[in-house]
């Protein structure tokens, strides 16, 4: 027979938060039509648990749940880092999610977390010269440790005389919910989203979002959720309650507003303001613009449409478009430009989270005094963080113009 099966050694760590050692290990044969199911049932079975009525859960390198729907979609709204999405225990393969080499972990009880350390064997095996037999489900064939070991082994290399290892000096990260670390996830394109939210295309949308770092970009991707809900509401209900909770995390000005729209669109109540689909971007691009160039303007709350005050004046705009606000007053919000205060207050935050204490320095010394925008521009180009600071900045507006309207007993719909 081919060597199409994996050997995968599972050791338990531990639960509630306390570290066993030594590590007790069971060594697992699993086949290429064996789900996570059939490996977590194995599981509990070489770890003598005749009490089954509790949940499991694997995590993958890559931050991904693999656990039953119910519980995905609820755990898929808690977890940081990149939005994936979460495989259902019952049909994902183990052969075809993790290869030779893998690491990942099982908790076992959500309660008392029973937490494994899974690691894929290098090579593959036959399981006919391993076990003398190809069993239908996974099978444990190797053991130490005492829950229970046939040899009397404590640990995997007990020869029945050497003193116990040292207990490691540190608990073992999955234990102190260190595991997996920081994942680099690729940055969101911007340009894919808008087009996706701009040809209401829900597939093309969550697509968009799939493994991307989001954290930047929230009120940007909070402006898609409505339609994606409404179209894909089974995909996107995940992908909104991790944004919701983002962004009551983040809590950046309008992140509040933001949040409480997109509850309610989960929960298919309405919005706690009049609805206006006005265009949030044209809004914030308008109050944050030059203030010598425009004093401020005016949101048609019948269409949703941004106006700069010349759009008043018939000598600037004509007879005919020229608006009167006077003989309407209930379809016109005024507003005004804010000037820079609040960009500048962007780009100190900006510069204040970097890591790198030598780049943090120099954009911080970059808008000192006059010239402070152009200065940091040029800097953020130079340093390769244009893209990250641009979704930074953009999201910050967002927020704000979102909250002005707040304010105005209007939210954006």
């Amino acid at each position: 027979m081919a060597r199409t099966w994996l050997s995968v050694t599972v050791e338990l760590l531990g639960g509630r938060g306390e570290e066993l050692w030594p590590w007790p290990g069971r060594v697992f044969a699993v086949g290429p039509s064996h789900t996570f199911m059939d490996l977590a049932d194995a599981i509990n079975d070489g770890f003598g648990r005749w009490d089954r009525a509790h949940l499991s859960m694997f995590t993958l390198t890559d931050g991904r749940l693999v656990t039953d729907e119910e519980t995905g979609d609820e755990l898929a709204g808690l977890i940081e880092g990149a939005i994936t999405e979460p495989l259902d225990i019952e049909r994902a393969k183990v052969s075809r999610v993790v290869s030779p080499g893998a690491e990942f972990q099982f908790v076992f009880d959500l309660g008392d977390e029973w937490t494994h350390r899974c690691v894929v064997g290098d090579t593959k095996i036959d399981p006919e010269e391993t076990l003398g037999i190809k069993p239908r489900k996974p099978l444990p064939h190797w053991g130490w440790g005492t829950i229970p070991d046939q040899y009397g082994r404590r640990w995997a290399d007990d020869d029945g005389r050497s003193r116990i290892p040292n207990r490691p000096t540190e608990p073992h990260p999955m234990l102190r919910h260190a595991w997996p670390g920081p994942i680099q996830a690729p940055p969101l394109d911007l340009h894919e989203l808008r087009a996706a939210i701009a040809t209401a295309d829900a597939a093309r949308f969550l697509a968009a979002l799939d493994g991307r770092d989001l954290g930047d970009a929230l009120q940007q991707v909070g402006a898609g959720l409505p339609m994606a809900l409404e179209k894909r509401r089974k995909q996107a209900e995940s992908v909104a309650l991790s944004v919701i909770n983002r962004l009551v995390h983040r809590a950046a000005t309008g992140d509040d507003i933001l949040a409480e729209d997109l509850l309610a669109h989960l929960r298919g109540a309405p919005l706690a303001g009049r609805a206006v689909p006005a265009d949030l971007e044209m809004l914030a691009a308008e109050m944050e613009g030059d203030p010598t160039a425009s004093t401020g303007g005016y949101v048609d709350l019948d269409t949703g449409d941004v106006l700069d005050d010349s759009s008043t004046d018939p000598g600037m705009v004509g007879e005919d478009a020229a608006i009167d606000v006077e003989e309407e007053p209930d379809r016109w919000l005024g507003f005004d430009r804010v000037g820079s205060r609040d960009g500048w207050r962007d780009m100190a935050d900006f510069a204040a989270r970097q890591s790198d204490p030598g780049l943090r320095s120099r954009l911080e010394r970059a808008i000192e005094a006059k010239g402070a925008f152009r200065r940091f521009r040029d800097l953020v180009h130079e340093e390769g963080l244009a893209q990250q600071w641009y979704a930074f900045s953009e999201d910050r507006k967002l927020g704000r113009a979102r909250a002005f309207l707040a304010d105005q007993g209007i939210r954006v719909g």
